[in-house]
């Protein structure tokens, strides 16, 4: 295929590409979405065959790459979602600091250096670029994959002089990546990515458990930078824009994910909250606190009487695999002429729109789906708010107590609503490791249980 053919088709697949983030931007044509971005991924895979002279190699990568995703797609559990993704950001640092390995050992084979000659210096310093972002990303998606997925726990780990030494590694990789830069050689190239390796094991370690959603956006932005890096070191206009659609996307998403909890982004880096599940819940001078409970049965009469319920979703609905019950539930609460509708945090779950995945793989209706900011002024209006399975999104200590860690955050202002429903396993804390003032309400009731068994309750009491 001719360069121009190439450059077309690449073009092609970059506006699809464009247009596949585009159609993620809401549910409704996410799908359509994610066509387009198959398609155009199709495109620049078979176009990329055409230009190179190793189709076996790369075919026999596809069909061992592609048989592993497809048994690791069909066995994955909605709950693994958050730390599968975090695996697959690891797995797109990795690529990167290989191939940058790979394009220093043999500059000729990819094109960018004469048999004989140096890197130049823009070669190198793509080069120093892409393999230390590539490093940060795969360690750090590690961490966070182990995090996540509870091998690691959501506990913030911390050392004196943490940051300092942290700032002293960074000034020493810069170091090396631009005495690589200056006199390429493998031993500063080798010191600067192990360095690199290194921090990106310290950078996410001290995070915590309820800043989660943000690393894993932040993770995602950094594999689209370090695809971009490697992309112009290779002279490959493909792997530029959609390495700079992945980073972009994901520094915008961090950014929202920042703002919807109040954050920084170099605090969230640089001093991440959040302690853990199941932290011992009391009151501030000791005193075990009172609350409210009831049973299932109990919360199916306050629905069926109600003319308004909004359901908040939140990591326990996925952990107990509820989705499906909920919206069989709700379906029972509207054939009898009750509004409902779900409230969805930017940061409920533990990754960027986990609670709308969940909904959508359960077929819940688009437009029972609401976002925060358009329905946080209709809790004051609603007759009765269940909770299941959230916790620091609901917390009211995000207005009400400066001293909260959370203070500022904005939160579904389920305590404004005439009676709250939690569904909880237990009294212990959220992700964050925090207490929630919104469980010791008058109007709030705790129904304890497995999320998909209370739920079920209900369902049997509402039917009868």
């Amino acid at each position: 295929m001719s360069a121009n053919y190439v450059a077309l088709a690449y073009l092609v697949a970059a506006i699809l590409f464009i247009l596949a983030l585009k159609g993620l931007s809401s549910p409704v044509t996410a799908r359509r979405g994610n066509m387009f971005g198959m398609v155009g991924m199709a495109i620049a895979v078979l176009t990329t065959l055409t230009v190179t002279h190793n189709v076996a190699y790369i075919l026999l990568a596809i069909a061992v790459g592609g048989a592993v995703g497809a048994v690791v797609a069909r066995r994955i559990q909605m709950t693994a979602m958050p730390e599968l993704v975090a695996a697959m950001h690891s797995l797109v640092g990795l690529a990167a600091v290989l191939i940058a390995i790979s394009a220093f050992n043999n500059p000729v084979a990819y094109g960018i250096a004469q048999i004989g000659e140096m890197l130049n210096l823009s070669n190198r310093i793509e080069l120093f670029i892409g393999t230390f972002v590539g490093a940060i990303t795969f360690t750090g998606s590690i961490i966070a994959f182990g995090k996540l997925s509870g091998k690691l726990g959501s506990k913030p780990l911390r050392f004196s002089g943490q940051h300092w030494v942290n700032l002293a590694l960074g000034v020493v990789m810069i170091g090396f990546g631009i005495a690589f830069c200056i006199t390429p050689s493998w031993t500063p190239f080798l010191i600067m990515t192990a360095i690199a390796l290194l921090l990106g094991v310290l950078l996410i370690m001290p995070i915590g458990g309820a800043d989660m959603p943000v690393v894993v956006s932040m993770l995602n932005s950094y594999s689209g930078w370090a695809a971009a890096g490697i992309g112009f070191t290779l002279n490959n206009n493909m792997l530029i824009i959609a390495g700079s659609l992945v980073g972009s996307s994901g520094a915008i998403l961090s950014y929202i994910m920042c703002k919807a909890m109040n954050r920084g982004f170099l605090n969230v880096i640089l001093g991440g909250f959040g302690g853990g599940e199941g932290a011992l819940v009391e009151a501030g001078d000791g005193v075990q606190k009172t609350y409210r409970s009831g049973s299932a049965d109990d919360a199916a009469f306050m629905m069926g009487n109600a003319d308004s319920v909004i359901i908040v979703p939140g990591y326990g609905l996925a952990v107990a695999r509820a989705q499906h019950a909920i919206n069989e539930m709700a379906e029972l609460l509207t054939e009898k002429g009750i509004k409902v509708r779900y409230a969805i945090h930017p940061v409920a779950g533990r990754m960027p729109g986990h609670m709308n995945v969940l909904l959508a793989e359960a077929e819940v209706p688009y437009e029972q789906v609401v976002e925060m900011d358009e329905i946080n002024n209709e809790f004051a209006d609603t007759d009765v708010v269940l909770v299941i399975g959230a916790n620091d999104v609901v917390n009211p200590a995000a207005k009400t107590d400066p001293h909260s860690p959370i203070f500022g955050m904005p939160i579904l202002e389920a305590h404004k609503a005439r009676t709250i429903l939690v569904v909880k396993r237990s009294m212990a804390a959220g992700y964050a490791g925090l207490d929630n003032d919104l469980f010791y309400m008058d109007k709030t009731m705790m129904v304890f249980g497995d999320a998909k068994k209370v739920v079920e309750d209900v369902i049997k009491a509402l039917v009868h």
